[in-house]
């Protein structure tokens, strides 16, 4: 999760704490952040170890278009953008480089609408 806070009231916490709740693998992406939830937090996406399935952002919309280069350097196979997060030129520059994008969509509520 890029841009995840430490803070319990921010959203991008409250988001990942009910997913790793659920069984989800929460990597925490945030240069300001030593760990979150009990796990090590990274600088940036590129110092991530391992497969990412999907990057979420909590991050202003003007933040995307350096996360989509990123996600397309490190093989994301999905860009999740939260809601109000929303940049259309991003966000076709990632599906041209073949990763799926869901944009405007808080993924905790798209989890409970699917799953309950």
């Amino acid at each position: 999760m890029i841009g995840l806070s430490s803070n319990p009231d921010r959203p991008s916490y409250e988001v990942a704490q009910a997913l790793q709740s659920e069984g989800f693998d929460i990597v925490p992406v945030n240069p300001n952040e030593r760990e979150v939830l009990g796990v090590n937090a990274f600088p940036d996406l590129r110092h991530v170890t391992g497969l990412t399935d999907v990057v979420d952002v909590f991050r202003s919309s003007e933040h995307v278009p350096q996360i989509v280069d990123a996600c397309i350097e490190c093989h994301v196979r999905t860009l999740w953008l939260q809601e109000g997060v929303i940049h259309h030129e991003a966000a076709q520059k990632a599906v041209d480089a073949g990763i799926e994008v869901v944009m405007d969509r808080c993924m905790l509520k798209e989890y409970r609408r699917l799953l309950g």
